[in-house]
């Protein structure tokens, strides 16, 4: 299949290099790279200049078209007509070989199938387990004969009757889901939701809808949002075959309060895209989870100068968000 690959950037110069390199290693390569770049200066640029990297096509964006949602839209904007597949990648992503060829061929295997995304080693917990060894349910959740041990949030949520009652990747009526990712297994798994680190979509789906213009300059879970609207077409689906590192570089990241605020405001947005009529337990669920994880998030400020500073503004940004939506809901666009 002919696929073509986005990679919407922001001032990460290395963090390209470095992306770029691990796609020059791949077995299959790209009829074509889009670099949509949001920088304010020319370092990039130079990255891809100076390296010569195949099939590169190179754009800096006027300020009319920067912010993850746009740059998004005007690389698809870009596209050459023979693309069936459009892959998009975080510019902090480094690939393991085979990954493009794991995910042409999930595409190819399923014809219902309109997105995939891989799986981040670096951030994968998941050990193998016997399950004939008992676990504290709380503490652990067991998926395939794997086990991921629970963060603070989510033992928290499972002693409150506050957790998902669906797998990973999916989206329940109350929209917190769980955010454990896949074990390795080799499978594909049906999902509701892709993680824009690691995201493609057949090009059909882009004839139909864009990324919303409701997720401005960050953009925090427009990857969700585009998700949940692409299952009108078909299946999500992720391959823990396709497999890369994901960095979380930290510049071109929004301050704490702001991200704060991004985490209920868009939260709050993306649940009523799923859900768009809650009933009244699922809004129950969904404001008392919210609030929990701002009071564990201010618990933070406890652990250190630096890290209490930003647990502090965080916690400002989250309440500040939470307040706002009594006057001010998001409107969908």
């Amino acid at each position: 299949m002919n696929f073509s690959l986005v990679i919407c950037t922001y001032m990460r110069p290395d963090s390209l290099l470095q992306l770029l390199k691990s796609v020059e290693e791949q077995n299959l390569y790209p009829n074509d790279i889009l670099i949509i770049d949001g920088s304010s200066n020319e370092e990039s640029k130079k990255v891809v200049e100076e390296n010569q990297f195949k099939r590169v096509q190179y754009f800096l964006v006027s300020d009319q078209d920067r912010g993850l949602t746009k740059q998004r839209n005007f690389g698809v904007s870009k596209l050459a007509v023979e693309t069936e597949i459009v892959c998009f990648l975080d510019d902090d992503t480094v690939l393991e070989k085979g990954y493009f060829e794991e995910i042409i061929k999930t595409f190819e295997l399923d014809s219902e199938v309109v997105g995939v995304g891989g799986v981040a080693l670096n951030e994968n917990k998941w050990k193998p387990h016997d399950s004939k060894i008992m676990f504290n349910k709380n503490k652990y959740y067991f998926f395939e004969n794997y086990i991921y041990k629970e963060g603070l949030r989510n033992r928290a949520r499972n002693y409150l009757g506050l957790a998902s009652n669906l797998g990973p990747g999916k989206m329940p009526a109350f929209s917190h889901g769980r955010t454990c990712g896949f074990p390795l297994t080799g499978k594909s798994y049906e999902v509701d939701l892709l993680i824009g680190m690691s995201m493609s979509f057949k090009r059909t789906v882009f004839e139909k809808i864009h990324f919303s213009k409701f997720f401005e300059g960050y953009g925090l879970y427009e990857d969700a949002d585009f998700s949940l609207r692409a299952l009108q077409y078909g299946k999500n689906v992720i391959n823990t075959k396709a497999q890369l590192n994901h960095y979380h570089a930290p510049s071109g990241r929004p301050n704490q309060y702001q991200y704060g605020k991004m985490v209920v405001r868009n939260g709050w947005y993306v649940w009523r895209i799923k859900n768009p009529n809650p009933s009244l337990n699922d809004r129950f669920k969904w404001n008392m989870i919210t609030i929990l994880l701002a009071i564990i998030r201010f618990t933070n400020v406890l652990s250190g100068a630096v890290e209490s500073k930003k647990a502090f503004t965080e916690t400002m940004g989250r309440i500040a968000g939470y307040i706002s939506l009594l006057f001010n809901k998001p409107r969908q666009i």
